[in-house]
């Protein structure tokens, strides 16, 4: 959960990491049976070789189906309204990225868009990417430095610079869901035909290798270029008018409709329904794709996985749902296993009441009950599930601490939480809360996506758990797909929601905490926490960084 104040460790996160996948074992081009698996870790996560773990030989043919839990509205992975983790699985069969996370939060070089990324100086720091010479989208155009120079200048905040706030339909400018990076770059030039990019930065960057990919494809630049009028391959002097429409075109278009560079191409979308992938025959990469169809089905009610997984051949795997309701299917492999992926509350501090006063959001943090909630929601499949306790590291990064259980937050204890309110001049505590100058706390909305039982609970724990410091709480469920949206519209009083995060905490701090971060939707601001985040980020010693991330304000 986020907080107000950087004394309250900027909140506390539950469930960290907690992974459900769950896979018919036979589908189109495969056979056998697999019995179900107990809860847990997979033997190949187990045995250390998580990274590996799908490298076996495979059979040519067959069709998968997989599900995405929302609807894709805005297909701009970049975006901040695109940024989802449904529109990166769709996203990251189709479109390339120089480094690839990998299952254990190491991060891995995608030889087939680049056989090398090195930084060749420290002063300037200078990072020299050699693209593949095969590396090309399928209208047989050369992937080159071009593409890279558009990626730059459409999410350093300066070249395509962001909508003003009175545009609320952003008809112009990019609005990047970070510019972490980006903002640091003093130019990105090519040479040997465009096949050589070379990036010198203005300031150092420590998570360097975040750039152009982990997570965040790169999009053609020449489809951009002649939608806006712009000279091909010239992306290093098209106008933010010209950067616009190429952003806009992304956000309104599924990739059926312009090149892509990946294993398979997009086939089909239909809208809150499916999306069917076949195997693109322009594809240069090493390993060729084996499914005859590689389709996602939209499910956004996680209850009805199950009854799609007991259809025959309607669902192969899916990620999250109903535990109790898949141990009882046959025929179904299920694997709990960690991500980077961590469940939390966040506050809108928008909001004259939440952004205005430190003690209440100190007391609603530690009368909230983390024990509580994860006995009533993921742990009744997990029992070994613990509070993260961190905001920038999950356990197995280097540099993971505990921070917050020493705080008190999520301890569920009441009676300090009254402490703060009573020593606040705050009135009414446990019956009608009001702030010391007689103004009524709440009625506070908290806000969750439909069809999410655990998170629904989770706003239920809380309705409760506030309730005894007489704030009341009501329950709005959110559309599946309209969570970015009233993300950034600032829909919502408090929500819960997942941060699925990239291996790279300086620049995912960046997004989340600084001031008028992409990724900070409720409106933290705090000077001291903006300044060690901005330490961390130009840090290129990993361990001083980590050290400037764990740091405690006051």
């Amino acid at each position: 959960m986020r907080a107000h104040s950087s004394a309250l460790t900027k909140g506390f996160t539950l469930a960290a990491g907690l992974t459900l996948v769950l896979a018919a074992c036979s589908s189109g081009g495969g056979s056998g049976t697999h019995k179900r698996s107990s809860a847990g870790l997979s033997s190949c996560s187990a045995q250390g070789r998580a990274n590996t773990c799908n490298s076996a030989a495979t059979k040519s043919g067959g069709t998968f189906t997989y599900t995405l839990e929302k609807n894709i509205q805005q297909w701009n992975l970049q975006d901040t309204n695109g940024n989802t983790f449904e529109n990166g699985e769709a996203l990251g069969v189709v479109l390339p990225q120089v480094f690839v996370p990998q299952p254990d939060f190491s991060i891995a070089l995608n030889t087939d868009l680049v056989t090398s990324a090195t930084q060749t100086s420290t002063s300037p720091q200078t990072l020299v990417y050699k693209i593949n010479p095969k590396a090309s989208w399928n209208d047989g155009t050369a992937i080159t430095a071009d593409d890279f120079v558009y990626y730059w200048r459409t999410n350093n905040g300066k070249d395509c610079p962001p909508p003003p706030a009175s545009d609320s339909t952003q008809t112009k400018g990019c609005l990047p869901q970070s510019t972490a990076g980006y903002d640091r770059i003093k130019s990105v030039t090519g040479s040997d035909g465009g096949k050589t990019v070379t990036v010198v930065m203005a300031k150092p960057y420590s998570d360097w290798k975040q750039l152009f990919g982990a997570g965040y494809p790169l999009y053609p630049a020449h489809v951009a270029e002649q939608l806006s009028g712009a000279k091909a391959g010239d992306a290093a002097h098209m106008t933010g008018a010209q950067m616009t429409k190429g952003w806009q075109y992304f956000q309104k278009t599924p990739p059926t409709k312009y090149t892509t560079a990946g294993p398979y191409k997009m086939q089909d979308w239909t809208d809150n329904d499916h999306a069917t992938f076949v195997p693109d025959p322009k594809w240069w990469g090493k390993h060729k794709p084996s499914l005859q169809r590689l389709i996602f089905t939209v499910i956004t009610d996680a209850t009805q996985e199950p009854i799609a997984q007991r259809g025959a051949g309607h669902l192969s795997a899916a990620r999250g749902g109903p535990v109790k309701q898949i141990k009882d299917i046959s025929n179904v492999t299920y694997t709990i296993g960690s991500g980077l992926n961590w469940e939390h509350f966040d506050l809108n501090l928008h909001n004259a009441v939440l952004g205005t006063y430190k003690p209440l959001c100190q007391a609603m943090f530690t009368a909230l009950s983390i024990k509580d909630i994860m006995a009533k929601t993921v742990g009744q499949f997990d029992p070994n599930v613990k509070q993260l306790g961190s905001h920038n590291f999950v356990p197995g990064q280097a540099g993971y601490q505990d921070l917050v259980t020493s705080t008190g937050q999520g301890s569920g204890d009441l009676a300090k939480a009254e402490k703060y309110l009573t020593d606040a001049k705050f009135t009414g505590v446990g019956t009608s809360l009001k702030t010391p100058d007689g103004k009524a706390v709440g009625p506070f909305n908290c806000r969750y996506t439909t069809g999410n039982q655990i998170r629904q609970s989770e706003c239920q724990i809380l309705q409760s758990d506030l309730a005894n410091l007489g704030i009341k709480i009501t329950i709005k469920s959110i559309g599946a797909a309209d969570l970015g949206t009233v993300l950034a519209g600032h829909q919502y009083d408090i929500i819960v929601f997942a941060w699925v995060a990239s291996p790279f905490p300086s620049s995912n701090a960046q997004q989340n905490w600084v001031t008028g971060g992409g990724g900070n939707y409720g409106g933290y601001s705090n000077k001291k926490v903006d300044a060690l985040v901005s330490q961390a980020v130009g840090e290129t010693d990993a361990a001083k960084a980590a050290t400037l991330l764990t740091r405690r304000t006051r």
